[in-house]
């Protein structure tokens, strides 16, 4: 059901926070998709689109909520299409989107400390 992230958006092997160097390639991707989780529009998007009823949203039941434009809210989806983050479905003349749980769990274990993430587990 959640594509595959590519090459661009995969995220790295190795958390930053993991005690030992991250190699240059992952920290590209990592910022990457970062720079995706970093505006305000996009992180109200993932926020709507985990909220809605469905846990999917399509552009005209986000640019209210948002109060921007259809492109805009186009392009801010794309942008969280094209890093995992979200996975979009065309159904008719409509695209649905929803949220990639793996790829935000994974965002989330990279940036947890080594320590926090055995409590977590552990428990």
């Amino acid at each position: 059901m959640y594509g595959v992230p590519t090459a661009k958006t995969a995220t790295p092997a190795v958390s930053p926070l993991a005690g030992e160097p991250i190699k240059r390639a992952d920290a590209e991707r990592l910022a990457g998709v970062l720079k995706a989780f970093a505006d305000p529009a996009r992180l109200r998007l993932l926020s709507l689109i985990q909220s809605a009823p469905e846990g999917e949203a399509s552009v005209s039941d986000l640019t209210a909520p948002l109060g921007l434009s259809q492109p805009t809210v186009s392009h801010h989806l794309r942008i969280l299409t094209e890093a995992g983050l979200l996975e979009r479905e065309k159904r008719g003349v409509w695209a649905y989107y929803r949220l990639v749980p793996p790829a935000i769990a994974a965002i989330a274990d990279l940036l947890t400390p080594p320590r926090k993430r055995a409590t977590k587990k552990a428990r």
